[in-house]
């Protein structure tokens, strides 16, 4: 089971958006997450007449390494790092610092 899923509400806690909030969109491997308006890069993209496109500079999320983000609890409103224990038999994600478990 993973600590940080897909829809998790994450703040950074190192690099250029470092305090910044989003919901991960997308898991890269195993060590790479993309985040909403997170890392933001300007990419280059030469138009395609043919297929309609006009080209030009757009702004899209890079991925950011899974060790840069914590979970964010609401509760604490902090940062907090995430355990896994077994409840009834099922796998929970339960955040450390108060016990609660992770609303999925």
């Amino acid at each position: 089971m993973r600590k940080i899923k897909q829809g998790d509400d994450v703040i950074v806690v190192a690099g250029k958006d470092k305090g910044r909030r989003g919901k991960v969109q997308n898991l890269i491997g195993d060590d790479k997450v993309i985040v909403d308006g997170i890392n933001m890069v300007k990419k280059h993209k030469k138009g395609n007449p043919a297929a309609g496109d006009p080209g030009g500079i757009s702004e899209l999320e890079s991925p950011i390494h899974i060790s840069n983000v914590a979970h964010f609890n609401p509760a604490t409103s902090k940062a907090d790092r995430v355990g896994i224990r077994i409840d009834n038999g099922k796998k929970v994600r339960y955040y450390k610092s108060d016990n609660n478990a992770v609303d999925v």
